[in-house]
This record gives structure tokens, C-alpha cells and sequence, in this order.
């Protein structure tokens, strides 16, 4: 399958984000339909047809011939159907909202934020005369 990378600065390591997708058999339509099912951003759908679709990849039907994908453009509120065999590529458009938000960053927050709860009740306590 043919990846081409968007070499903009916005492109995140370890995430697809600003990837292009350019299958050339059934096998790689699949992985990249998979990537996309589980990106947690739009993607934009090139059909074979020309047209473009934008919009977030909600589910997919792996059956032989019969694959199929459905999308929720994002200029419409009616999902879209399509095949597997009707892709000519996959973008990775969207931002991937939860790219770098490991367990350790969000302990880490989580601690910073009950260390400035402590200073704060105990600040409050100074002022009030019971420290």
C-alpha cells in the first residue's frame, strides 16, 4: 500500500494523522479501513469515481466483494455507504484528538491538580487562623 506522508509540522509521530492511504489490493483496502476505523478523528474517502468524502469512520463490514464501510460526513447528517472496492484512498485529515494522552501524562496531571488542591486548602486554612 502506498503511505505518503504530509510532511507539514502538525504531523504527530505514532499516529496516522496527516497520512495518505493509497491501497492497491483488497488486503491493504482492509488495514487501511481498519487504521481508519480506529482513528478518533475525520477521515476524507477518495472514491474511484473522483469524489471525496469527509467525515468520521463509525463502521465497517468485512465480507469478501461485499466489504462495505458507512461514514458520517461532516457536511451532512445522513451516513454514507461505501464499498471497499469504490476507495482509491484514505486520508487521515482529522486532528487525532488522543495522540500523546498516555496513562503517565494523565497520572501526572492528576497530580499536579491534588498538589495545588493541598495548597489551596491549606492556604485557606492559614487565612482562616487554623494552621
Amino acid at each position: 500500500m502506498t503511505d505518503t506522508k504530509n510532511h507539514s509540522s502538525g504531523s504527530v509521530a505514532g499516529s496516522p494523522e496527516g497520512r495518505v492511504f493509497q491501497p492497491a489490493s483488497f488486503a491493504e483496502t482492509v488495514e487501511a479501513v481498519e487504521l481508519a476505523f480506529d482513528y478518533r478523528d475525520d477521515v476524507t474517502v477518495s472514491l474511484k469515481s473522483g469524489e471525496s468524502l469527509s467525515g468520521y469512520l463509525f463502521n465497517r463490514q468485512i465480507n469478501g466483494s461485499d466489504s462495505s464501510l458507512d461514514l458520517f460526513p461532516s457536511d451532512s447528517a445522513d451516513a454514507r455507504h461505501i464499498r471497499y472496492d469504490q476507495i482509491a484512498a484514505i486520508a487521515f485529515t482529522g486532528e487525532d484528538t488522543a495522540t500523546g494522552k498516555s496513562w503517565e501524562a494523565w497520572i501526572a496531571k492528576k497530580g499536579s491538580e491534588r498538589r495545588a488542591d493541598v495548597e489551596r486548602v491549606e492556604a485557606e486554612a492559614r487565612t482562616r487562623g487554623i494552621l
